[in-house]
């Protein structure tokens, strides 16, 4: 696939800058796009149990969001420096930017030093084929800064710094993603009730999202780079996820993170349990096996998240999908509204 099919006007002013709740007093009062191989229906969140059945399955990401954006003063000055993912004991990788609007790439050599709030971190190489992703080694722990002077990450179209609570969901129970796994935050208890009560069962990963959907940078959508992340399936997860299929129920994924951690634990023989770090991307050409539907956001053009929605339902349903929602004023990003997709 050439990165030019991923190509899409997007207004800027489709962009949610602040959390529903704030205006309309409850997370699930977000719209909702429902995209079926018979077309797209409008309606509400909360409506989202009509579109579902008794014995279907959905799968959330238990990862919860770190305060993962610090300030750093360096040779360039002071900067944001938001850490992505940890791979060892004082060793991440992180993007430094020059604020929340202006990403990098920033002018960093190897071996430069930066200093945050009580510690010093070194910078020792770009992540291969992503400049603008530096792994960073640190003279003490981070976690304990995070807590004491990180702040969620947040970029221009947002308007304020909204608390940490507001980028976690119903699911939030393991620390670990540097931003929120978003696509489950329409879903408040009365929406898990109502699912539940009409049959629909739950089950977990644990997948720890780094910085947002990478943009897909080369020509060829099959040759991005794609830094491995966190994630774990557990047993029973995978006999839940095997059983429903094998009854012929649905398994619809509550997020991105939540297909890419099936689709890293599929095999011939369905899913096995399976942990560690993936760096599996899935496009066209890497085809979703694993789900039967995903309930997610609206993503920007040329990104590693829209890849995946054409690997799910092929690019020309997904772009149709994309102009009725621009047509029909969906809000983009983490505060905006919902897409569920489904492949019958």
């Amino acid at each position: 696939m050439n990165r030019q099919e991923l190509v899409f006007e997007q207004p800027r002013e489709l962009f949610a800058s602040t959390p529903i709740e704030t205006e309309r007093g409850t997370r699930d009062a977000v719209r909702l796009l429902v995209t079926t191989p018979a077309g797209n229906r409008h309606a509400t969140f909360a409506e989202l149990p009509r579109f579902l059945s008794a014995g279907d399955l959905l799968v959330a990401n238990e990862s919860a969001t770190l305060a993962a954006s610090l300030q750093a003063h360096g040779p360039a000055g002071t900067y944001t420096l938001d850490l992505s993912t940890r791979y060892a004991d004082r060793l991440w990788l992180a993007e430094p930017r020059w604020d929340s609007a202006h990403p990098g790439p920033m002018p960093i050599q190897p071996g430069e030093e930066a200093r945050l709030d009580g510690a010093t971190v070194r910078y020792v190489a770009p992540y291969p084929g992503i400049p603008r992703l530096w792994f960073i080694r640190s003279d003490r722990p981070l976690e304990p800064i995070l807590e004491r002077a990180g702040v969620p990450i947040h970029y221009g179209y947002v308007q304020k710094i909204w608390p940490l609570d507001a980028y976690q969901s119903l699911f939030s129970r393991v620390p670990g993603s540097a931003e929120m796994p978003s696509a489950a935050r329409p879903i408040t208890p009365r929406i898990q009730e109502a699912l539940e009560a009409g049959g629909v069962r739950f089950t977990s990963v644990v997948l720890h999202s780094g910085v947002s959907s990478l943009e897909i940078e080369t020509d060829s959508v099959e040759q991005q780079s794609v830094y491995p992340e966190p994630f774990q399936v557990s047993r029973a997860t995978a006999e839940l996820v095997n059983r429903t299929r094998e009854e012929g129920h649905r398994v619809v994924a509550i997020g991105t993170t939540v297909v890419r951690a099936l689709e890293s634990a599929w095999t011939l023989d369905g899913l096995r349990p399976r942990q560690g770090f993936t760096r599996l991307f899935v496009h066209p050409g890497n085809p979703v096996r694993s789900v039967d539907g995903l309930l997610t956001g609206f993503h920007d053009p040329v990104t590693s998240h829209l890849a995946m929605l054409a690997a799910l339902i092929g690019l020309p349903r997904v772009m149709g999908a994309y102009r009725e929602a621009i047509a029909n004023g969906y809000r983009w990003h983490e505060f905006g509204d919902s897409h569920l997709i489904l492949r019958k």
